[in-house]
């Protein structure tokens, strides 16, 4: 006899680069507005007192190089390429030493979004996840571990869309570089294995529509790619 009263979903997980076992994921942390010119191309300077979040849901993950189809209830669907931290140990109120070696990978990934109605929503100071927490709108491709990346910054982030160039940056356009968001984030949630952190898209985001084909990459991340069907 099962112990719930409605079937159970499956853990998402994402393939580690070199191991068979998979990394389990639990909660998807988003930092907003960290590259200065994707903050100004929204009409707002960047906050350099601290950085600030938004969520999505573990069931919005999916693997590179699927097709999801255009999601219902906006007319205004933005690709946003981000560099995605993976977190491997315990971290809470930990100073930046700590915080830095809490970091087990790092990642592609595309925070999706219904543009139209975080718009509209934040227009009214109401919360973004209309926006933001949907089905299949955190696309994350494979975790390469940390110690195979070395230091964030030299790295060129960028994404296509339709072969035609629209994102390209340096993670060294951070304004919160990681070991600053983990020891900051940590303050306020027992950071764990298995929390991801979408650390912000650089300038160049847009529109995308049925049939459009996206491709972007973080250098010694690998690609990600992502295809957008019709709309269900």
């Amino acid at each position: 006899m099962s112990d719930y009263l409605f079937p159970v979903p499956e853990i998402r997980s994402l393939a580690v680069k070199g191991e068979v076992a998979r990394y389990g994921v639990q909660r998807i942390f988003c930092v907003g507005r960290n590259y200065a010119e994707h903050a100004a191309e929204m009409g707002y300077e960047v906050d350099r007192e601290k950085p600030f979040y938004f969520m999505k849901s573990a069931t919005a993950l999916e693997p590179s190089g699927e097709t999801i189809p255009y999601p219902p209830g906006t007319d205004n669907f933005h690709y946003e390429m981000e560099l995605v931290v993976a977190i491997g140990a315990p971290a809470f109120k930990a100073d930046r030493e700590a915080a830095a070696a809490a970091v087990y990978g790092y990642a592609c990934g595309l925070d999706m979004t219904r543009r139209d109605l975080q718009l509209s929503e934040r227009a009214k100071q109401r919360p973004w996840d209309l926006g933001k927490n949907f089905e299949r709108s955190a696309i994350v491709g494979d975790i390469v571990k940390a110690g195979e990346v070395g230091e964030i910054g030299p790295q060129r982030i960028h994404l296509s869309v339709n072969s035609v160039t629209r994102q390209d940056a340096h993670l060294s356009d951070l304004v919160w570089k990681i070991d600053e968001i983990i020891s900051h984030l940590s303050g306020f949630y027992h950071l764990q294995p298995g929390d991801l952190i979408m650390t912000g898209t650089p300038a160049g985001v847009g529109p995308v529509v049925a049939g459009d084909k996206i491709t972007g990459g973080i250098d010694g991340l690998g690609e990600i790619a992502l295809t957008i069907g019709e709309a269900d």
